[in-house]
């Protein structure tokens, strides 16, 4: 995985490299930076609710990267326990354009867990567990579309996958599906 990833960035810097040799260097430009991220509510049997904000900049056209902090919390009810999970974590991200409405992305993550699962009806004489706290990298690898929305703004969807596929992962065993909007400035 890290001969993967390694080769993944490489591949970035170099047709990051290679766009920079065309454009003439200016130093930081504000109309190049952007924000966006990610705010998702579920309420039934699942709960779900995350926020990531994120901020990028564009150095290229074809090359963009940035940060991003994130908090999710999962709480469920499978009949016999209540499962309740809290990540909190921070994100890297670089994304590639082959062309301006499709992009490659790579955000490794390291994120915090912590939680319980507790007897869903006290009766049941179960015992109650706390998740084990603790710190949980992920590296998720996929791509998307950028829909341009105005000289500085795109409409973004996005399919990652974590690589790592750590057990506590929140992205264990599963596609993250992304629909956000990046505001340029």
């Amino acid at each position: 995985m890290k001969k993967i990833f390694g080769l993944v960035m490489i591949g970035m810097g170099l047709m990051h490299g290679a766009q920079a040799q065309d454009s003439e260097t200016k130093g930081f430009d504000k109309s190049k930076l952007f924000v966006g991220g990610t705010l998702g509510l579920a309420f039934g049997t699942y709960t779900i609710i995350n926020v990531s904000p994120q901020v990028g900049y564009h150095f290229s056209p074809v090359f963009a990267a940035g940060a991003g902090i994130n908090y999710s919390y999962y709480g469920y009810n499978d009949g016999y326990y209540n499962y309740k999970q809290s990540y909190a974590g921070m994100s890297l991200f670089g994304r590639v354009y082959p062309i301006q409405q499709l992009f490659l992305q790579v955000q490794p993550e390291l994120n915090y867990i912590w939680g319980t699962q507790s007897p869903y009806n006290n009766n049941q004489n179960l015992p109650t567990y706390k998740i084990p706290t603790q710190f949980v990298p992920s590296i998720l690898l996929g791509g998307g579309a950028a829909i341009p929305t105005g000289p500085n703004g795109a409409i973004t969807i996005s399919v990652m996958y974590d690589v790592l596929q750590n057990i506590w992962s929140p992205y264990y065993h599963q596609a993250v599906y992304g629909f956000g909007y990046n505001i340029g400035f």
